[in-house]
């Protein structure tokens, strides 16, 4: 999802306007919780310079998870059912000592970089909300999406209240966890997400901007873990909002959705929407992508790119270069 060029220019960019800046410097902080072993890590090596005894006890509670490697979804498995003891007590028990420790660890990160005590803080709470979605996937999915959404509402209140009340944050994610999910199909289900977290908390300092596109190409994966393929985006189906851009004969705009302003009534009845993130199947697209909302409600700006260009990631294989095999193969008619 990061592993492509995009990423790159933009982290060679931001490295060179912040070397000529002495304040107010920009940084770029990750909020989801999928690094689960990496934030281990990044735990442990912080406690290792600042405190080694915690750091045994630290390494002591993570142990828990040995059994099971880098392989999350096993762990999660295992636990869920019983299969497994949880690892429930000792990541919260690391967590709550962080908490404790808080001002005596913060004050020994002299010897480290700025900001580490920060860091370890963070990826300690990620481990804890990890172990915990790691245990939900595998019953109802709403709750492991409102536990992913909600810990990604956790980080950015912390990134919030650390970096002060005056800074500016911009939060890159997937439509659905940006647009508000009361006005959407997945929200009248009983799932919530980060934009709706936001508006509720932040109220008007908050903006939520989407973006649409009616076809072109992505990079996407068949199924979960599955290599990534450069795959062609079905023109929007009929009715969507995507289409219904896409009548514009406008290539790519902005629309403000002010709700008081005539363009947001005529576009609150509720219409299809499309969403292709990690996994993307053409063939069965209605059910798996797309889903009713009422836009203006969603967010309040849309940014709209009739043909859109799939990402290129920095290790490209050989079927990322091919593309996808065309539907009409082997006749190619």
């Amino acid at each position: 999802m990061w592993r492509n060029a995009d990423v790159l220019d933009f982290v060679g960019w931001l490295r060179n306007y912040n070397e000529h800046r002495h304040s107010q410097r920009v940084g770029f902080y990750g909020l989801d919780l999928y690094s689960l072993h990496a934030s281990m890590r990044a735990v442990l090596d912080f406690l290792d310079k600042v405190d080694p005894e915690a750091a045994r006890r630290a390494r002591y509670r993570y142990a828990c998870f040995e059994n099971f490697g880098e392989d999350t979804q096993a762990y999660g498995y295992a636990a869920s059912f019983g299969l497994s003891k949880s690892c429930e007590n000792e990541v919260v028990s690391q967590w709550v000592e962080m908490r404790q420790r808080a001002a005596d660890l913060a004050r020994r990160d002299g010897h480290v970089a700025p900001d580490a005590f920060f860091f370890a803080e963070q990826n300690a709470r990620l481990v804890k909300n990890a172990e915990e979605y790691y245990r939900s996937m595998f019953h109802e999915r709403t709750s492991s999406w409102n536990l992913r959404d909600s810990h990604m509402a956790e980080i950015l209140d912390a990134l919030t209240h650390h970096l002060g009340a005056k800074s500016k944050i911009v939060v890159w994610a997937h439509n659905s966890h940006l647009g508000d999910a009361r006005a959407t199909e997945m929200g009248q289900k009983g799932e919530l997400n980060l934009g709706q977290l936001v508006r509720e908390r932040y109220d008007k300092e908050a903006i939520l901007v989407g973006f649409t596109t009616y076809t072109g190409t992505v990079t996407a994966a068949s199924g979960w873990d599955s290599a990534a393929e450069r795959k062609h985006v079905r023109p929007a189906l009929p009715g969507s909002y995507e289409a219904l851009f896409h009548e514009t004969d406008i290539q790519n705009f902005l629309l403000t959705l002010d709700r008081k302003e005539k363009v947001a009534s005529v576009l609150r009845e509720p219409r299809l929407e499309r969403a292709i993130g990690v996994i993307y199947l053409p063939r069965s697209e209605r059910a798996s992508h797309y889903f009713h909302a009422q836009l203006p409600d969603q967010f309040d700006a849309i940014l709209h790119f009739d043909e859109t260009r799939a990402v290129e990631p920095l290790e490209r294989t050989a079927a990322w270069e091919t593309g996808e095999v065309p539907e009409t193969y082997p006749s190619m008619l």
